[in-house]
């Protein structure tokens, strides 16, 4: 697993990677647990990044309504 900080995008594109790859059912049982940890991962982060623009863009709309 990197150290960078994944685009959401980037993020987004990892995990249809790994979907791909688990329904394939070609994984071993350790590598199946990595890759739902990193999935996780993935999905924690691109959750955070919506909230993160949800509110940013909330916040622009109020500021032209006043």
């Amino acid at each position: 697993m990197e150290n960078k900080i994944e685009t959401y995008s980037e993020a987004v594109e990892k995990l249809r990677k790994i979907v791909a790859e688990i329904e394939r059912g070609e994984q071993d049982v350790d590598v199946l647990l990595l890759k739902v940890k990193e999935a996780t991962r993935l999905i924690k982060l691109c959750k955070t990044k919506l909230f993160e623009v949800d509110g940013e863009v909330k916040k622009i709309l109020q500021e032209l309504e006043t």
